[in-house]
Parts: structure tokens; sequence; C-alpha cells
């Protein structure tokens, strides 16, 4: 994190810590519009009894969508690309213990990084600066929360430096990312991430605005885990419980992390045109405490919750600003022990099913209860069923497969060694939790439910 965006996660801290949350009055005073957002059921294909035809979908962008930048990322289906953000390379023993981990790419890096140290194993790196090797340009982190959305003028002043826009009332965030983009190459592959701005406090319009118009392929970082003032009445509360506070049940909840993947999917335009990844932190990234730190099964779930809800890439949050870790490097040293062999555990299944993630999706293949999210990808002639729990509370959930004929099957558990028996295209399982998820294969069933 440069010390411009600190600087800015800190304004927006304080601000946020004067007011409670950001009232929807005050952010009215600031000339933003607002329109709570509820997005109804989690993704299309996991509606219970749905009635929808089968039907082949590509991922976001489609498989080859980085074929067309140049030095770009890599389109191999055996590439699912799982970053870092804002790393340090400073020492060539740096990025293999990244790799360690199976971090295989950066998303920006420190300004006294050597980035040959990441190509020398080859990782990929994406950075703000035009560094030699890079295969694509950061443009910018969260301005639609430092400045809005909006098309006044920008000051050049970034957070903590004074005036943002001119006028102050008006929102700028535009302007600011049509002029970071002037000064990159017209073919770059450009990122951007963004904030509660575009999941929370701007309407549609302008949050539209900014996954649509400045950028190939974009992110959100909601702390679902970890942020103080997330479940307040305008922020989760607000497209999760009607305005009002969000329970904690409802909050701390891996599911959640998908609900943000789908709130970015939900403003492309045209649908499903460009990759949107995931951010899951990894360890405290506020100095505040009165939020807990996220665990290693917590980790694991919001990540599998991003990926059943359509991430095309994930991103840990590798900072540490409180809690019993305080470090900028927690899947490196000694205190993200506890978290480390879950990160490098989901990690390894990522990697593993790469190329079943970066194949078709299936929607209207499985039914099931509201308790839990679930996708179907076809690869290789196989069905895969991902699932994970969408409530806190333990439940056994049924997924019907209506595709499937009626002689009996099994589903292969990944990584669990066991198998489930499936009888007319149905089967049980339990989910002990809220971070519970199960990764299932079913041999040979592609044929019978292919289009």
């Amino acid at each position: 994190m440069t010390m411009r965006q600190r600087a800015a996660r800190a304004e927006i801290t304080t601000r946020a810590k004067g007011l409670g949350v950001f009232g929807a009055s005050v952010l009215l005073a600031l000339g933003t519009a607002i329109t709570w957002v509820q997005l109804g059921p989690r993704d299309p294909q996991t509606l219970a009894n749905s009635t929808e035809s089968l039907t082949i979908r590509d991922v976001d962008g489609g498989s080859d969508y980085f074929k067309g930048f140049p030095n770009t990322l890599p389109v191999d289906p055996s590439y699912f690309p799982i970053g870092v953000w804002k790393e340090s390379l400073t020492d060539p023993a740096d990025a293999p213990k990244d790799r360690a981990v199976l971090i295989n790419t950066y998303v920006e890096l420190t300004g006294n990084s050597d980035i040959s140290f990441a190509t020398n194993v080859g990782s990929f790196a994406l950075t703000e600066e035009p560094l030699a090797g890079a295969v694509g340009r950061v443009l910018s982190d969260e301005v639609d929360m430092w400045a809005r959305g909006g098309n006044a003028d920008w000051t050049g002043s970034w957070p903590g430096t004074g005036e943002i826009c001119s006028p102050a009332n008006l929102g700028c965030g535009f302007t600011v990312q049509r002029e970071l983009l002037k000064a990159l190459p017209a073919q770059a592959l450009v990122y951007s991430n963004y904030g509660k701005g575009v999941t929370f406090w701007e309407g549609d319009e302008n949050a539209a605005t900014f996954v649509n118009d400045f950028q190939a392929f974009v992110s959100a970082d909601n702390y679902w885990f970890t942020d103080p003032y997330i479940c307040g009445p305008s922020e989760g509360g607000a497209v999760l419980a009607g305005g009002q506070e969000l329970e904690p049940k409802k909050c701390r909840l891996a599911a959640n992390y998908g609900w943000t993947v789908s709130r970015l999917r939900s403003l492309i335009q045209p649908a499903m045109s460009k990759p949107v990844w995931a951010f899951v932190e990894v360890g405290h990234p506020f100095t505040e405490n009165q939020a807990p730190t996220i665990t290693g099964p917590e980790i694991r779930a919001a990540v599998w919750s991003s990926l059943i809800h359509g991430a095309r890439g994930i991103i840990y949050f590798n900072h540490s600003f409180g809690g019993d870790c305080q470090t900028q490097h927690i899947l490196r040293d000694a205190c993200g022990e506890a978290v480390r062999p879950w990160v490098t555990e989901v990690n390894r299944q990522i990697t593993g099913l790469a190329p079943v993630l970066n194949a078709p999706f299936l929607d209207g293949a499985v039914a099931h209860a509201p308790g839990v999210d679930a996708a179907v990808k076809v690869h290789g002639g196989d069905l895969y069923v991902f699932a994970g729990s969408a409530q806190a509370d333990p439940q056994e959930a049924q997924f019907t497969l209506g595709c499937l004929p009626g002689t009996a099957v099994t589903a292969t558990v990944l990584d669990e060694d066991r198998t489930v028996a499936i009888s007319n295209g149905a089967f049980k399982d339990t989910f002990a939790d809220g971070n519970a998820v199960h990764l299932y294969r079913i041999d040979g069933a592609a044929a019978a439910c292919t289009p």
C-alpha cells in the first residue's frame, strides 16, 4: 500500500469513526446520489427449484480475454491468477517464499522492489510504475472512496495532501481516472481496485461508470471478516439488511465475499464482458481491534465463495495494521504461521483446479436450498459442483441435478477422501458452519448434462 493509499484509508476511517458510519445524508451532502441495491439471489445458478434451461456460460471475458493485450497475463488454462497486493521484492529470497505459498502474481509492488525477482521464478506483476517486465498497469486504488463518482476538476492532490476535487463538494473520481489513464500506453492491460463507493455508497450509474470506463478488469476490497464498520446500516446493512445494522452472524460470513464479486459483475456492461477479481484479507487490515482477525478457515471459505460467484483471480491483502501480527508480509513472516498453511492449501486447490476454474459454467444445472451457494463447471467430460455455506448455522443441504440419469452414481468429494451417493440426480451433504466448503467431481457426467 502506497503512502497515498494508506492516507486515503486513514482519512476515510477517521471520517467513518466520527459518524459511526457514512450516513446517506452525509454522502448526499457530498454530492453523491444514493440508490441502495439489493442484489437478490447470490447468483442465477443458486436458485432452488429452478426451471431455467441448461446453459453453457464461458468465464467472464472469455478464456482468452488477456490475449488481446501486449506483455499480458497468460491465457494458458493451467494458469489461474493468485495474487498478493503491494508486496515488496527486495531480496532474491522473497519471490521463492511467495512461490512456496503458490503466489504467482503480484498486484502492485513497493517502490523499492526489483521486478526481476518475480520474473526469475516465473511470476507475473502488474505495477503502477512503468517497469520493464510488468504485464499490466495498476491505475488506482479505492478512488471511488477518496474522490467519489463525478466529473468535477481534480486538483492533483491525494488524500491527506489537500482538497481533492474542485468544487470540494462534488466528486471527481472519473476525472482522476481519466487523468491517470493519459500517462499509460493506449494498449496497456489496465487494472483498478475499488471499494465501498462502488459496492455500497454510489448509485448504480456512478458505480457502473467506475467499473466499465477505465480499465480492462477490476476488483473491490470489502473485508467482511475484519472491517469494524462494514456491518453498519449504510454499508453491509444497506444491501443485506434493508438499511438496518447487519447482525454479526450474517455480516461476518464468507458468502459475502461472493456477494462483492456478484455486485461488480452485475454492473459490467455488456454483461460478463470483463473479468472481476476478488480481494481477501489474510490478517487485520485495520488499526482498530473491534472486529476479529481473520482465521485460516475463513480465508479458505471467502476464497471459494468468490470463485463460486465467478471471480477470475484472487488477490490477498498481505498487510496487517492491527491484531497480534502487525506486518506487511503475513504470508512470509513467522507471525503468519497460523494462516499460512490454510492459504497454501487453498492455493494448491486453485492451482490444481485451474483448468476447471477456467472452463465454462453450466448454469441451471443444480437446484438447492438457499443456505448454500453453488456453481457447476464442465471440464474434460466431467461435472464439478463447487458449494459453500451461505449461512453461519450448520445444515444438511440437498443438491439436485435434474440432468443426471435416474441410475445411481457417485460424486468424489475432492480432498476429503470420501464420496457421496447420487440417486435420481440428488445428493445430500453436511455443512458444519459458515466456513464449510465442499468440492464435488462427477465423473463422465458432462455428456448427460451438456446442452
